[in-house]
């Protein structure tokens, strides 16, 4: 069989999800694209700019709804994978919620990822004072092009708590999201250009800038736009009788502990596995590695394997990723899955 009569289903309408379905499509497969929520596109959908470029998100979100406009994919919202079964075959079964079945030659895992519940961090008091919020709860404001307090008055202090729900084993969340530095940095750049007698603080464990031109907007940061950055990790935030918030703070570079009033909290949230992932893996029997996100075949030669035959991976589904490496990542999945139709 070529072409449009190999039907691949891909779990999860993301970026990986929608990169993976368009490369297939314009090569002539039939792709059921499957997104549990009503839009494709994932997380992106509330991203107002993206690193390391300042791009709007709205240009990567253009070109990801074009992919999935090929008249060879079917998308389906609202619907969740529950199950996926291999028979000796070749073909596929994949269980949809609502108790409804499809059949296909082979599938593509995109669950992506779920952002950290920033309330199991209590001392940092999320929910619980109205002016700390999350990087994801910062993008909404510059989309909607102003940053206030909850009362509507304009902060002059912002500080903003790197590895929040990362590298922290109180939450049992070893590992690194990748992401969080440059996206503090990046927003930080961003409230000083809107706000520019705004004082911007970041507290940070360590600053580990990945990709291209990271480190260079890191620099920028300081020596253009004046973010202050403070190694040290924050203990613990209040409110006082100003409605300010109080944090405490070891600066671990000076040796010294710091306590500063803030007007907004932003905690840069990590990543972890998808529920929806999580529940498909235990349910299809899928590896799950020691971070808890889906185990490839081999990690220097088979990131996009399952180990379970017509069965690949792509994107945040395996780990942490920025939307360059979850794109590149799909596309690699899209080879392989060909790989494997193309010797049936």
């Amino acid at each position: 069989m070529k072409g449009t009569q190999k039907h691949v289903i891909i779990a999860g309408g993301g970026v990986a999800g929608m990169e993976a379905a368009g490369a297939l499509a314009e090569m002539g497969y039939r792709v059921t694209l499957v997104e549990k929520g009503q839009d494709p596109g994932g997380h992106l959908l509330q991203w107002h700019a993206l690193f390391p470029d300042s791009r709007p998100a709205e240009e990567v979100k253009s070109y990801l709804r074009k992919r999935i406009g090929n008249h060879n994919i079917t998308v389906i919202t609202g619907t969740a994978v529950e199950k996926i079964k291999h028979h000796p075959g070749g073909t596929v079964t994949v269980n949809l919620s609502g108790s409804k079945e499809e059949k296909a030659d082979a599938v593509i895992v995109a669950t992506g990822f779920d952002l950290f519940d920033a309330r199991r961090k209590e001392e940092y008091g999320y929910g619980i004072y109205d002016n700390v919020i999350t990087a994801p709860e910062l993008e909404t404001m510059f989309n909607g092009g102003r940053v206030t307090k909850a009362d509507g008055s304009v902060p002059s202090r912002i500080g903003m708590i790197h590895c929040v729900g990362s590298r922290d084993e109180k939450v049992n969340n070893n590992h690194c999201s990748k992401v969080c530095c440059v996206t503090a940095v990046k927003q930080a750049i961003e409230l000083r250009k809107m706000m520019p007698a705004c004082e911007v603080f970041c507290f940070y464990m360590d600053m580990r800038m990945y990709g291209p031109y990271y480190e260079e907007l890191y620099r920028e940061s300081q020596e253009v736009h004046n973010v202050n950055f403070i190694r040290g990790k924050v203990s613990e935030a209040s409110v006082n009788i100003n409605n300010r918030l109080v944090i405490k703070v070891e600066d671990t570079l000076a040796g010294r502990p710091l306590k500063m009033e803030l007007d907004i909290m932003v905690l840069m949230v990590g990543m972890e596995m998808a529920e929806a992932g999580t529940k498909l893996a235990v349910a299809s029997g899928f590896r799950l590695g020691i971070n808890r996100f889906l185990e490839a075949g081999d990690h220097h030669y088979g990131n996009n394997l399952s180990g379970v035959s017509g069965v690949f991976y792509a994107g945040t589904c395996t780990a942490p990723m920025n939307i360059t490496d979850t794109i590149s990542h799909a596309r690699a999945a899209v080879a392989e899955t060909v790989r494997y139709l193309d010797g049936r």
